[in-house]
């Protein structure tokens, strides 16, 4: 089947790729010409494992293709997928839909005979409807039909969870475009993946729905990792005995410094707007809106606390700075908030990403670089491991201890094991890993906070 990919971005590539490599003709267009002269030259503009391969694979085959020019990709397709983005504005955290309706409006002019229009961008519960409508209005020759398609894909595991998913939700409302959906599909039905063909709109609000339950997963760990460090309990023991219950499943069960990227922020922002409008109101979720925020200028004061309440003059080394490792993506990454907190407070940062720090340098221009995890701890009075590469969890602590000014470390990612760290000397504080510190360190209470901690009080939303 020959198909269009409308965005080559993250979702659009990994998608058409995919699509390609399962033998269907794959067109990919986007309005970024150099990002297509960048692919065409066979650079994949994104970090994604695998995937740089098998766009090359495809290619070297005749599969996979890529255009800047909207007219051409149209040509002969049976199935056309929106994979813009529709990040959060500004003014109101609502979904910016203007890349959608931009997408609609050149499907209307090019489309060359029946089409169906599968949304696989996230968008508000109502948009295939709108796009519908906005398709009809502008007179789209032959035909077409209206698919909601929303995406499941883990950045750092998108290809293995194209190829093996939990599930694809299809919101199909005629058996024609049921029947493409299913040719388009097929590879995976025939492999036992489920497919669940639904409403348009339950399908949209299963997208929704789902991101936003795996968001409340964390920040639910997060806050029991606040009550773990008040009372002497381990999290990391907590999650593994509430996540054995197969009803609640230990992913998404690890403490740590708030979720980021390009979902959960916005989805759960857009969702809980949505619901206001639609008089439904999600009181659960706008509160974990607000944890989320919170829980970031939170771990920026435990690094503060620390280091003995200042940060004056203090070299801080930062240990990742993507919101999860395998990506080089750096939205509403922790890091964004934390280290610029820890500057204020007046701390000098020295930060190493085995991939994020082509786009850190963007958004953290005043920070120091280093070339590896061991050049980045020399000298350091504190290190803070924010994001859990695994070239950071078998690092030679030894080693490390001996290049840092001051043995303090603050796991925000509990990567290491807090006895074995204190054994070889090091001043180590986890997230929720209460235990531990009770049998080893003194109570704070009665302490009196500095002024570097008053004025990260004063960063709080």
């Amino acid at each position: 089947m020959r198909i269009a990919m409308i965005g080559a971005g993250y979702v659009g590539l990994v998608t058409g790729a995919c699509f390609a490599d399962f033998g269907h003709e794959v067109v990919c267009v986007d309005v970024d010409a150099e990002k297509i002269a960048r692919l065409n030259e066979g650079r994949v503009p994104i970090f994604e494992p695998g995937l740089a391969e098998l766009v090359a694979l495809n290619r070297r085959a005749g599969r996979l293709f890529f255009t800047s020019d909207t007219s051409r990709a149209l040509v002969s397709v049976e199935a056309a997928f929106i994979a813009v983005g529709t990040p959060a504005r500004v003014e109101d955290g609502a979904a910016d839909l203007s890349y959608v309706e931009a997408a609609t409006r050149a499907i209307a002019e090019y489309a060359d005979g029946f089409l169906v229009v599968v949304l696989k961008s996230t968008a508000p519960i109502g948009t295939c409807d709108a796009v519908e409508a906005r398709l009809a209005e502008g007179g789209a020759k032959g035909g077409f039909s209206v698919v909601s398609n929303p995406e499941f894909l883990r950045e750092g595991a998108a290809i293995g969870d194209f190829k093996r998913p939990d599930r694809v939700v299809v919101g199909v409302e005629d058996e024609r475009a049921k029947r493409v959906m299913a040719d388009i599909y097929r590879p995976l039905a025939q492999s036992g993946a489920p497919i669940v063909y639904t409403t348009r709109r339950s399908a949209e609000l299963i997208k929704y729905a789902a991101n936003v339950f795996l968001a409340m997963k964390v920040t639910f760990i997060n806050e029991i990792a606040d009550l773990c460090e008040s009372v002497g309990g381990d999290v990391v023991d907590v999650a593994n005995g509430v996540g054995l219950d197969s009803r609640i499943g230990r992913k998404f069960l690890s403490a740590g410094p708030g979720f980021g990227g390009s979902c959960f922020p916005k989805d759960t922002v857009a969702l809980t707007r949505f619901a206001k409008e639609a008089r439904a109101p999600l009181r659960l979720v706008e509160t974990l809106v607000e944890v989320n925020v919170e829980r970031k200028l939170a771990m920026a004061r435990k690094i503060v606390r620390a280091c003995g309440g200042s940060m004056s003059g203090k070299r801080v080394a930062v240990l990742g700075l993507t919101y999860k490792p395998n990506t080089d993506d750096m939205r509403d990454a922790p890091s964004l908030t934390i280290v610029p907190a820890l500057k204020a407070a007046g701390a000098k940062i020295v930060a190493f990403d085995p991939e994020g720090m082509a786009s850190a340098r963007a958004q953290l221009p005043e920070i120091e670089f280093s070339a590896s995890a061991y050049e980045c701890v020399e000298g350091a009075d504190a290190l803070a491991i924010v994001t859990e590469w695994d070239a950071f969890r078998a690092l030679d602590m030894a080693r490390v201890k001996a290049s840092m000014r001051t043995p303090v470390v603050v796991d925000l990612r509990n990567v290491y094991d807090p006895e074995a760290m204190r054994g070889l000397g090091f001043i180590y504080e986890g997230v929720g890993r209460g235990a531990a510190a009770s049998r080893s360190s003194p109570p704070s209470r009665g302490r009196r906070r500095t002024s570097e901690e008053l004025s990260l009080d004063r960063l709080r939303p």
